[in-house]
């Protein structure tokens, strides 16, 4: 019989917090729940080393299957809102996702969509997780948890979360706590959660509550601590401003769930860098806010450089028409955080959309291309802007093109160019 022995290990922001873990004698070192190993495939870390990314892979996995042999045994951190891990993790390189929009297309669509992407070599799929779209004309919005539970059975290793699920209003932080424990448990390694304060026409339409944004920012902050103490696996008593909460989840993953937090304003950057794992923004909000993120994060005692930064990126495979009729469909994109996002009905943020916005003010910075230097031009400038994670959005009915376009033009062209930098 192996001797077991127990280990200290520190965690946690300023290095505050413990976790014991038991191992077997004369067994590698095992991980720490949260710790590098766990975000290297989010990160890069294995692929920058000169690994494939199927033999990074395989060795994840090794990895993440040894440590629940190993019997590790979390102890809830005494902190409810640290992030999952502040440890320092290997350089990373590009990776390039693509965006399932339950806005735009149905369910058994989008199943097809993901299966493609990873045949084509995207690294990630993203999901939103809408109650209604933004505007009538998008005219879908299935449930992305299903979506994401579909595509782990039919998909072999990419990685997928949500940008965002609103864990305050129409879904309690409790039920998100249990849904992505068991989405992790189903996929291990593979899963991220991707939190925001949320929409109007989401949570008020689906619930009539509704708040104004600092209390909205306080209950997503308490939210995601009350996720992280119910992933220890311990009973839970928590007695907060917004939620009350006495449980314990029976079922968790081995694996941690990271958790990104969307933001696009500097005090939402700032936010997200010090409670989340990781960024969730797009471009523009990302070159204007970024020291806020690092600022936020540095005081939480992480380095910002180490954290996982997610950025929507729209692009068109087409010319001016095919960026005017996905524009349509998108039209609310220049105004959405001010002022659509407090105005609960689709189809009033549509007629809105169409007479305050014009066309061009929508696509504008979108690459609109048959050119696949400029897609993978427009990538590389994210990449050298200090975005980890790129993930592709095209508002184009033909979804299959811009799959096939980036597999055998742009992705090839975008890794060449990162293994020459």
């Amino acid at each position: 019989m192996k001797e077991t022995r127990t280990i200290k290990a520190v965690v946690g922001p300023g290095a505050k917090d413990t976790l014991f873990l038991a191992r077997a004698s004369g067994q590698e070192k095992p991980q720490i729940p949260g710790g590098k190993d766990v975000y290297e495939q989010f990160r890069g870390g294995p692929l920058s080393a000169g690994l494939s990314r199927r033999t990074a892979l395989k060795c994840a996995a090794a990895l993440f299957g040894a440590s629940t042999l190993a019997g590790m045994t979390p102890v809830p951190s005494a902190r409810a809102d640290a992030p999952a891990d502040s440890s320092p993790v290997l350089p990373r390189t590009g990776q390039v996702g693509f965006v399932l929009a339950h806005e735009q297309f149905a369910v058994p669509q989008l199943v097809e969509f993901g299966v493609a992407a990873e045949q084509a070599g995207f690294d990630l799929i993203s999901t939103s997780d809408h109650f209604q779209p933004w505007q009538a004309n998008e005219g879908h919005s299935g449930f992305a948890w299903v979506t994401l539970s579909v595509l782990g059975q039919q998909t072999k290793s990419i990685k997928m979360g949500t940008g965002v699920t609103c864990p305050t209003y129409r879904y309690s932080p409790a039920v998100v706590a249990q849904a992505f424990a068991t989405l992790g448990l189903l996929y291990p390694g593979r899963v991220f959660l991707g939190v925001g304060s949320g929409e109007a026409l989401n949570e008020a339409a689906a619930t009539g509550a509704w708040a104004p944004k600092p209390e909205r920012s306080e209950r997503l902050v308490e939210a995601i601590g009350v996720i992280r103490q119910l992933w220890t696996g311990q009973q839970v008593k928590h007695q907060g401003k917004y939620y009350h909460v006495n449980a314990r989840l029976y079922d968790v993953p081995s694996v941690p769930v990271p958790i990104f937090m969307a933001g696009n304003g500097a005090r939402a950057m700032r936010r997200a860098g010090q409670y989340g794992d990781g960024l969730i923004t797009d471009p523009k909000s990302w070159k204007a806010n970024k020291a806020e993120f690092a600022a936020g994060a540095k005081a939480a005692g992480k380095d910002p450089a180490q954290m996982p930064v997610f950025v929507e990126h729209f692009v068109i495979v087409g010319d001016k028409k095919d960026a005017e009729e996905a524009a349509q469909l998108w039209r609310f994109l220049p105004k959405a955080w001010n002022p659509y996002f407090n105005i609960p009905d689709p189809q009033t943020i549509q007629d809105r959309a169409t007479a305050e916005v014009p066309l061009e003010e929508v696509y504008k910075e979108w690459p609109v291309s048959t050119d696949p230097e400029v897609h993978a031009q427009a990538l590389m400038e994210l990449f050298n802007a200090g975005v980890t994670e790129a993930h592709v959005h095209s508002g184009q009915h033909d979804q299959m093109r811009v799959i096939n376009f980036y597999s055998r033009e742009v992705l090839p062209r975008v890794r060449r160019q990162l293994e020459q930098g």
